[in-house]
């Protein structure tokens, strides 16, 4: 993917940073973070990123000053909303959330990855690294900042029945994760339902929805393919996600300390990324039970799932709601200091432009 230039220029640029915050770290009283991350305990950003970065290589790369006190959502026993709500009340120092999930509290946030405006990862990245700042003016206002951004691999839709193009799903009821994608499904016809993460897989069993939206890896790590027949992919977003830090925490934390554990992140941040590429084709070859192409999650050898390639009709279609639709109702929400900031940062990255 044309990401992996700006992965390796990423990693270029945070070489140099991370090994003198390693050698530069002095000794110390030992320092546990408390932090919750992923929507579950089985996908590959918690199994192959956060696990072995955060909990098991903290204390070998601080000298044994650092550990992490690591949990995902299900083992805290929460839900995505609660994330940011936890770490501004100091409950937890680092918490991991796609900025969809908490864009109620900061709607701001949901402008990072709005359904339609990032049909590529490398658009998402731009887009994400651009908003940092502009996010981190409003969360600080709450306590918070962000420290880190990742993805998950391509949003897309887990169905129950067959379905052939977006004309299918009109009328059906479709989980989605924020306003955004709400928004698309209205303008496609169909019923958004919101559903916390661990209560899809119950919902596509028992057919109270009929498709649900999330990564094609993501899909493939909780078992969607288990209660779902067809994989329509047609990447609606990237569920673009930030380790968000209690800010009174971060600021108290010796200025060393602080500056190992930013360089330690933007490696996280950087091998989530690369890893949001590599899981999307490997998600979907994981659920069609293509055993060559799935080197990251589980090949799924009882009933593969059908993938249905999505049209540039289709594609084309997506991109007209967001500009009629999905921009519009976002910046209502937001207010019309978003729609500026919009057009002054993102604009400039998708070529889509917000008109009153």
């Amino acid at each position: 993917m044309k990401l992996k230039g700006l992965v390796c220029a990423l990693a270029a640029a945070l070489c140099t940073v991370s090994t003198a915050g390693a050698q530069s770290l002095p000794a110390g009283p030992k320092i546990t973070v408390t932090a919750v991350t992923q929507a579950a305990p089985t996908i590959p950003q918690y199994t192959r990123v956060d696990v072995p970065m955060l909990r098991e290589n903290m204390p070998k790369a601080s000298n044994g000053r650092i550990e992490f006190n690591l949990k995902s959502w299900p083992e805290a026993n929460v839900q995505g909303p609660e994330v940011i709500r936890l770490v501004r009340s100091g409950q937890v120092d680092i918490g991991g959330v796609p900025l969809t999930t908490v864009s109620g509290d900061v709607p701001i946030l949901d402008g990072v990855d709005l359904a339609g405006l990032n049909p590529e990862i490398e658009t998402a990245y731009k887009v994400a690294t651009a908003m940092v700042p502009v996010a981190n003016r409003e969360l600080e206002r709450l306590g918070v900042r962000i420290i880190a951004t990742y993805p998950y691999p391509a949003q897309v839709f887990f169905c129950r029945k067959p379905i052939a193009g977006l004309a299918d799903f009109k009328g059906l009821k479709i989980r989605v994760n924020g306003p955004s994608p709400g928004d698309l499904m209205n303008a496609l016809g169909a019923q958004p339902t919101a559903l916390a993460f661990g209560e899809v897989y119950s919902a596509l069993e028992r057919g109270t929805v009929d498709c649900g939206v999330t990564g094609t890896g993501s899909g493939n790590g909780v078992k969607w393919y288990e209660v779902t027949s067809h994989l329509y992919n047609l990447p609606i977003s990237w569920s673009t996600a930030a380790y968000i830090v209690n800010l009174a925490w971060w600021n108290k934390l010796d200025p060393a300390v602080r500056s190992f554990l930013e360089a330690q992140l933007k490696q996280v941040q950087e091998a989530q990324w690369k890893l949001g590429a590599d899981a999307t084709q490997d998600g979907v070859d994981c659920n069609i039970g293509n055993a060559a192409g799935c080197k990251i999650g589980n090949v799924v050898k009882n009933k593969p799932m059908t993938l249905v390639k999505a049209s540039d009709a289709d594609k084309a279609r997506i991109r007209e709601a967001l500009t009629t639709v999905v921009l519009p109702n976002w910046v209502k929400r937001c207010g019309a200091k978003c729609g500026e900031t919009y057009n002054e940062v993102i604009a400039p990255i998708t070529g889509v432009r917000y008109r009153p």
